[in-house]
């Protein structure tokens, strides 16, 4: 199978040649044709198998074929991301595609000034990437319209239609024309995601070329138990000791990222941390250093597992799990791409077995456990498997026992010296708690 015969144009096939990409991935295979030939599209696929040239290049195709003219604020194609590092990334993409077309790209998202924004699309674009807040901003200003939209793409779908970005997708779906072919690209569909996507397609086509939801077998997973206040312990521990050369490491939150961040710095480890209240310029220059391997380890939020590319990523590792299993099988995924072999360790404390339990039962494997000697946990974590159920409990810790004391001392406490030995001769008096001032007597 070639490019070719998915029925592409010259222009095309001429950049995909000079990209050095000769043979299409399965799902390109399948939703290339589908696209082309203006059928709405659900399609599912481990992540790093190509879905973004599975959209981009048929949609740019028709665009170009069809010739029409973009008006001012306007758009011909929307391709809505769920963040801003994969916005930049899947345009950047996008632009390369459409080198050889006489085609307009551009990528619109928050955390900049929205006024640049604003002059470049009075111009109009032929094909826009947005993330939905800043899109329906612009939209709300007057600056973008969409009566010209003939397609809309949701990539990374299922966090598009995660409750989180449920209100945003209902306003975008109210603004759009109805008469539009709408694809929808993931790497992983969950039965309630399927559910809202067919309210939003029409007779769509589903395409899945692999186990649904299941984790790339190019990425040697496994875990580490340790318990949760020693695990930046341990990762430095193994950063030191593996020697290893560039790591993505996730956290749960930003004050985790910032935190291992100022302890890896303070060690002399070149890092930097990409999270939400951070500024757009200050992530998109961290995640150019780290893809520079001008830095040595990045830490980030789940902002950073959606779609991101960093060319032969060797090691993921999760300092938290994932509190949506889903996303564990994006975050593993930005290691093991394009055929390479990647690593993905997850260092795991007895708080989350039921989160390690939901994640084995996702990617159907029990993730095999290795315990690292100075770092075994006092709270040991559960065994699990990937039916979802957790083997044993874990135990709690033993409490130390108290010295046992003579018989004559226990209950006497302070009537009797620690230094006598004999029983005293005379009955010690019991205090009577007071229960709210004196007692008065019945008279």
């Amino acid at each position: 199978m070639t490019f070719a015969k998915l029925g592409l144009i010259e222009p095309l096939l001429r950049t995909l040649q000079a990209l050095g990409y000769s043979t299409p991935t399965p799902v390109q295979a399948q939703a290339i044709p589908a696209v082309l030939a203006g059928r709405d599209l659900m399609a599912a696929a481990q992540t790093g198998t190509g879905k973004t040239a599975g959209f981009a290049l048929p949609v740019l195709q028709r665009l170009a074929l069809e010739g029409a003219k973009v008006d001012s604020n306007s758009i011909r194609a929307l391709v809505l991301v769920p963040t801003r590092e994969l916005a930049e990334q899947v345009h950047a993409t996008v632009r390369q595609y459409a080198e050889h077309l006489p085609l307009s790209t551009y990528a619109v998202y928050g955390g900049v000034s929205i006024n640049p924004q604003m002059m470049r699309l009075r111009r109009g674009v032929d094909l826009l990437v947005a993330t939905p807040g800043r899109l329906l901003d612009l939209f709300r200003q007057n600056a973008l319209k969409f009566g010209q939209v003939q397609t809309l793409v949701l990539d990374e779908a299922d966090r598009m239609l995660d409750l989180g970005f449920a209100e945003e997708l209902q306003a975008v779906y109210a603004a759009l024309p109805r008469k539009r072919q709408t694809l929808l690209f993931s790497a992983t569909f969950s039965e309630q995601i399927r559910l809202l996507a067919g309210l939003a397609l029409n007779d769509p086509l589903s395409v899945e070329v692999s186990p649904r939801n299941a984790a790339a077998t190019t990425v040697r997973q496994s875990l580490v138990p340790v318990d949760k206040k020693r695990k930046a312990d341990l990762f430095c521990h193994l950063l030191r000791k593996q020697r290893w050369s560039q790591v993505l490491v996730f956290a749960k939150t930003r004050n985790g990222v910032d935190q291992l961040v100022e302890r890896l710095l303070a060690e002399g480890v070149k890092a930097d941390g990409i999270h939400g209240d951070r500024p757009q310029a200050t992530r998109q220059r961290a995640l150019d250093s780290f893809k520079a391997r001008e830095i040595q380890v990045l830490v980030a939020t789940d902002v950073a597992a959606r779609g991101l590319d960093i060319d032969d990523l060797p090691l993921v590792v999760n300092l938290d799990l994932p509190i949506v299993a889903e996303d564990y099988v994006h975050r593993i995924g930005r290691t093991g791409r394009a055929g390479n072999k990647g690593e993905a360790i997850s260092l795991v404390c007895a708080d989350e077995v039921q989160l390690l339990s939901a994640i084995e039962t996702l990617i159907r494997q029990t993730l095999p456990r290795h315990e690292e000697a100075d770092f075994i946990p006092d709270h040991r974590v559960p065994m699990t498997d990937a039916s979802g159920q957790v083997l044993k409990k874990p135990k709690k810790p033993k409490k130390p026992k108290k010295p046992k004391e003579n018989s004559a001392k226990r209950g006497l406490g302070k009537w009797m010296d620690s230094s006598d030995d004999a029983a005293p001769t005379v009955k010690p008096v019991r205090k009577v708690p007071s229960f709210g001032g004196p007692r008065k007597r019945k008279p």
